[in-house]
């Protein structure tokens, strides 16, 4: 079975402190969900139309689980602390056998 990817880059950090709230709730639901963080830093080379900011890797053991953790209600919290704190790209991403 394919695994699951969260990719979130972040574009701009309006509110650094709804940033942290959300931080603190994401954190756990994301592990809650099965989750496992692989990257998160503001060290980043970007190249083409890229943005050296902030970016997030998560991996889940599928698809269907990375679905489901950004549905499910722990995270809902999270996004609804975090707000319009920031502006990012984020997409949940299958990966290759």
């Amino acid at each position: 079975m394919a695994k699951g990817y969260w990719v979130s880059v972040y574009r701009t950090i309006a509110d650094p402190e709804r940033l942290a709230a959300y931080d603190k709730l994401a954190g756990p639901a994301v592990k809650a969900a099965g989750g496992r963080l692989l990257a998160r830093g503001s060290r980043v080379v970007a190249h083409d139309a890229g943005i050296a900011e902030r970016t997030i890797l998560i991996e889940f053991d599928s698809f269907e689980q990375a679905v489901a953790a950004r549905a499910s209600a722990a995270y809902q919290e999270a996004l609804a602390a975090l707000a319009d704190g920031v502006e990012r790209d984020f997409r949940i991403i299958e990966g290759l056998d």
